[in-house]
């Protein structure tokens, strides 16, 4: 049923039953009745189009992500997935923009065109040029990630530096004294991406309390960067005898330099850290980590950014996930190397 029927029914033109259904200009009562009767009889209910028309919204929500020429990890993936879900339970489509270097045209759109009601922004560093645009501009945002001032603002984000503490100290506990934090791309460290810089006070933090022995070194998000850092790291590091990581798409290379070099998993070393389950339970053995709940936070961040829309001068909120740590296969007791 569409509105050419309701129209002929009701012997008037399309336009008329479209601004009964938009309220965009005044007919008469004696019309707007004599249409109304034939959508109760017809029980015609408008679309996502119409609706977002007669409220003035486009019932759209951006998300904004890293740039298409950059592979999204597992992780990420996982966040873009349950944002279009959790958006779609609400009758939502949702907008995808990259950003960074050549793609901010993309993001500038989404923020002066209004052709979104609000935005998810992703992968946030500790100074966001996005989130200040979105702040100046006054468009309802949520964020997956935080600022290093991240007051005023509603966000949702993985307390990095408690859980790579976490990881050390049950390192620690397993006797371990020469441990490793693998961290996301130098590129990215540089430019003040959040859980890199988060991860390595928690995992300083921790190593100083425990009085371990600790390096940090920078992975490039894939498997050859996994498998090349790892190598690099039993090189220079011989003592090392366990690592935590947050770097989850650069395990599978870790897994392979291990098995290089000779060493059983947990018998030799030790792996643990922050990752997506799947990541967790593909690797072998599986994984001992802090399972990220991707689909929990990315329908959490579109339920704030439902509220802002609705109320914008609602008092912002934010969630810090700290998911305990599943203890899988991958740590045991250290053994001297």
């Amino acid at each position: 049923m569409n509105i050419g029927e309701i129209a002929r029914r009701a012997g008037v033109s399309r336009s008329t039953v479209s601004y009964v259904l938009s309220g965009k200009r005044a007919v008469s009562e004696t019309t707007r009745l004599r249409i109304q009767t034939v959508i109760d009889e017809l029980g015609y209910r408008p679309n996502a189009s119409a609706r977002a028309l007669k409220e003035g919204r486009t019932r759209t929500l951006g998300l904004v992500i890293p740039p298409a020429s950059q592979r999204l990890t597992d992780m990420q993936l996982g966040f873009v997935a349950s944002v279009v879900e959790a958006a779609a339970r609400h009758d939502l489509d949702v907008l995808l923009s990259p950003s960074g270097g050549d793609h901010d045209r993309s993001f500038e759109r989404i923020v002066t065109g209004r052709r979104v009601d609000g935005v998810v922004v992703m992968e946030i560093r500790l100074t966001d040029d996005r989130v200040s645009r979105l702040a100046t501009a006054g468009l309802p945002f949520v964020t997956i990630g935080r600022t290093a001032e991240p007051h005023g603002m509603s966000w949702i984000d993985i307390d990095y530096a408690a859980l790579i503490s976490r990881c050390v100290h049950h390192l620690a506990d397993l006797g371990h004294r020469q441990v490793a934090l693998v961290n996301r791309s130098a590129e990215l460290v540089a430019a003040g991406y959040g859980p890199s810089h988060r991860a390595l006070a928690g995992f300083r933090a921790a190593v100083d309390e425990r009085g371990l022995t600790g390096v940090d070194v920078c992975c490039g998000d894939d498997t050859a960067s996994g498998e090349a850092c790892l190598e690099r790291l039993l090189t220079t590091h011989p003592e090392v005898t366990a690592v935590a990581t947050i770097n989850e798409a650069a395990l599978p290379g870790m897994q392979r330099a291990l098995s290089g070099a000779g060493l059983s998993v947990p018998g030799d070393f030790s792996v643990t850290g922050v990752a997506a389950r799947h990541w967790a339970e593909d690797f072998h053995p599986p994984l001992t980590a802090a399972d990220v709940p991707t689909r929990q936070m990315g329908a959490e961040a579109v339920a704030l950014l439902l509220e802002l829309i609705a109320t914008p001068a609602a008092t912002p909120r934010h969630r810090l996930y700290a998911p305990p740590i599943s203890l899988r296969a991958s740590t045991g007791p250290a053994r001297p190397r």
